[in-house]
């Protein structure tokens, strides 16, 4: 059962409410929350209702997310309330998003990215401390196949456990129980929780690539509702969509569902950079490439049938369609090298391996 309740504030009361759909737990409000108070920073005569429910992913909380084989664990219900129009948009973290979206949705809008880097919260005996410097055989919590293999190799003297929950939950494990001495989880996530405080380590790149998508809110809507797609058009943020377009196209080409995959792109001077990463469930087999591609095209005002082209499910109007087109084969390309590298096989092993665990 759907929970609704309208958004703060009184503006637009007499209109038709704009219904945002969202996940129930803290962290999925509170960037709901974000998204809508932009919103209405756009449009200040509109209402605005937040309908709230669980998903599967949300109800299945005694299996590792890699083995439940679903792709749209936390979107399914979401993206039916949508199709049913029960909702008018919905707001997700693009990571939650699969590279194909069903037919007849869009990602109409990805907000400005929050840090996309992982993070590490100690068990309060070990506050000050850095993963390098813990005792031997201390156990990290991670939900993450990506995480894991990464931090495996860089610290094989530590021991690596699947931990789920939201991220009360998570913290709440790791504070009160002597189970783990850390837990690795996305820093977007604690900062936005006002949690910050937590954070004993941040990992960089060189220390553990990112999800991708992660730190990235994404505004999903029906593809053929213009008025809705116009609206939240407003809140794209041009980087962050060309950053995570490379992203997903480099993921749909390797076709790297629920298998360690990882990413970190920056856009500098018109140039985006893109590092890509497979690796095998222990990390001791991987490869990484970095490639780059010119972004720097001018915004077309043009009416027409390709005004609304998807690149890996995404629809950025404010955004140049050649550069939209760039930063995709860009993803392709970097994926491709990897393919033929070797990639395929250590993807398709850790799969095996995965499901077979």
């Amino acid at each position: 059962m759907a929970e609704v309740r309208p958004a703060t504030g009184e503006n637009g009361v007499g209109s038709r409410a704009i219904r945002v759909g969202t996940r129930r737990s803290q962290l999925a409000r509170i960037q709901t929350d974000s998204v809508v108070e932009m919103l209405r920073e756009f449009y200040p005569d509109l209402c605005f209702e937040i309908v709230a429910m669980s998903t599967t992913g949300d109800k299945i909380l005694d299996t590792a997310l890699s083995k439940i084989g679903e792709k749209s664990l936390f979107t399914k219900e979401l993206e039916n309330a949508l199709e049913r129009n029960e909702v008018d948009l919905v707001v997700h973290s693009l990571k939650d998003l699969p590279t194909s979206l069903p037919p007849g949705f869009t990602i109409g809008a990805i907000c400005k990215r929050e840090n996309p880097l992982d993070a590490v919260v100690f068990h309060p005996k070990n506050c000050g401390k850095t993963l390098s410097v813990l005792p031997e055989k201390s156990v990290i919590g991670t939900s993450s196949l990506r995480r894991a293999a990464q931090l495996k190799k860089k610290f094989p003297q530590l021991e690596f456990r699947d931990i789920r929950g939201n991220l009360n939950t998570r913290l709440k494990k790791l504070d009160e129980k002597e189970d783990f001495s850390a837990i690795i989880l996305a820093a977007a996530g604690l900062k936005r929780m006002g949690w910050e405080n937590r954070i004993g380590q941040l990992l960089s790149p060189e220390d553990c690539l990112y999800a991708v998508g992660q730190g990235a809110l994404a505004v999903e809507v029906r593809a053929k509702d213009q008025e809705t797609l116009n609206m939240v058009s407003a809140l794209q943020d041009g980087e962050t969509v060309l950053c995570c377009i490379a992203e997903r196209a480099f993921m749909k080409r390797l076709g790297g569902c629920s298998v360690p995959v990882a990413v970190n792109t920056m856009l500098k001077d018109g140039q985006l950079y893109l590092t890509g990463a497979v690796y095998s469930l222990d990390g001791s087999d991987s490869l990484k490439e970095t490639m780059q591609t010119s972004v720097n095209y001018p915004h077309r005002n043009e009416d027409g049938p390709n005004d609304d082209v998807q690149h890996v499910g995404i629809t950025a109007k404010n955004v140049p369609g050649q550069a939209q087109e760039a930063a995709e084969n860009l993803g392709i390309e970097l994926a491709s090298l990897l393919l033929s590298k070797g990639a395929k096989h250590i993807l398709s092993v850790a799969r095996q391996l995965n499901d077979a665990c």
